[in-house]
């Protein structure tokens, strides 16, 4: 109980000892606040220059929750901040306004500890008090991607959403973690390439699930679709060759307004995704075509497929 008589709040017992929960946030108190209580691992927060004072609610609230200042907005970045911190062998990544549901955690880390190769596990997102699919990670559960000659405790894919994937703490350090040059929207796609390239496999992992409830302090759709074109667009300066580079800036030039705008934004970024250009290997650019050659899913776009 707190010195004003009001009863503290409390979160759940931990469900894994191998796994730590990260999450980063700005200027979402509320949602912060209702979220980490669902939490049921150690949490990192780590808060992205918030001006509404949440650091210090979530001190008050919850004492047992790691805070990491960060004093300004590095976008996804910070998730890579908030790994750096963790302890376990794995590493849980939830938004503000999400949260693992209950005996998700431990099965995630079960699907990565009984496969070596395996980098990351993504999960189903269920949206709302609806508890309606996300249209992306319905499309990731149709993945073509195969592996033969190895078992995976799911199917095989490259990507996912930042908010419900759970990663192998050295894979993921080992590829660089999340960029301070695509920052947020649409920051998982490199990620997914680069640990792909490294040897690691992603997989989306059947029946674990994470809410989510969507704030509403977030960009709206013309914005977001902005920002999904700049970090397409960087991604592939860095990692895709320059033909495949001219086809995404193409695409998206014809897309619509805002993903032209987002175009020229990643003009304006090019200075520093130039010195990190390093082209994927054969066998990533051989799975990108299969993808290619598949009908664009609904949800294609955030985090790769």
């Amino acid at each position: 109980m707190e010195s004003n008589g009001s009863v503290r709040p409390s979160r759940p017992q931990v469900e894994d000892p191998r796994v730590t929960v990260v999450v980063v946030s700005r200027n979402r108190r509320d949602e912060l606040l209702r979220s980490l209580g669902h939490h049921r691992a150690p949490v990192v927060l780590v808060d992205n220059g918030s001006t509404d004072g949440s650091a210090e609610a979530v001190r008050r609230a919850y004492p047992d929750v790691e805070v990491v200042e960060l004093g300004r907005n590095l976008g996804a970045a910070a998730r890579t901040v908030g790994v750096g911190r963790a302890r376990t062998p794995m590493v849980a990544f939830a938004d503000d306004d999400s949260w693992w549901t209950p005996g998700s955690l431990r099965a995630a880390a079960d699907a990565l500890a009984g496969a070596p190769r395996v980098g990351l596990v993504t999960v189903e997102v269920r949206v709302g008090e609806s508890q309606e699919v996300d249209p992306f990670t319905r499309d990731l559960a149709a993945s073509p991607l195969r592996a033969p000659g190895r078992s995976l405790p799911g199917l095989r894919v490259l990507g996912f959403m930042g908010c419900a994937a759970m990663v192998r703490r050295s894979a993921f350090l080992a590829a660089g973690g999340f960029d301070d040059v695509v920052r947020f929207p649409g920051e998982e796609e490199r990620l997914a390439w680069d640990l792909s390239a490294a040897g690691w496999d992603l997989v989306y992992l059947d029946g674990p699930v994470v809410r989510h409830f969507p704030s509403p302090r977030r960009d709206g759709a013309d914005d977001r679709r902005r920002g999904i074109a700049r970090a397409r667009v960087l991604t592939a300066t860095m990692r895709l060759p320059w033909r495949r580079v001219a086809a995404r800036v193409a695409a998206e030039l014809r897309a619509g307004p805002g993903p032209r705008r987002g175009v020229l934004d990643a003009a304006q970024d090019l200075r520093a995704a130039l010195p990190r250009r390093e082209v994927l290997p054969r066998h990533v650019l051989a799975d990108l075509d299969t993808l290619a050659a598949v009908p664009a899913p609904q949800g294609a776009g955030a985090g790769g497929r």
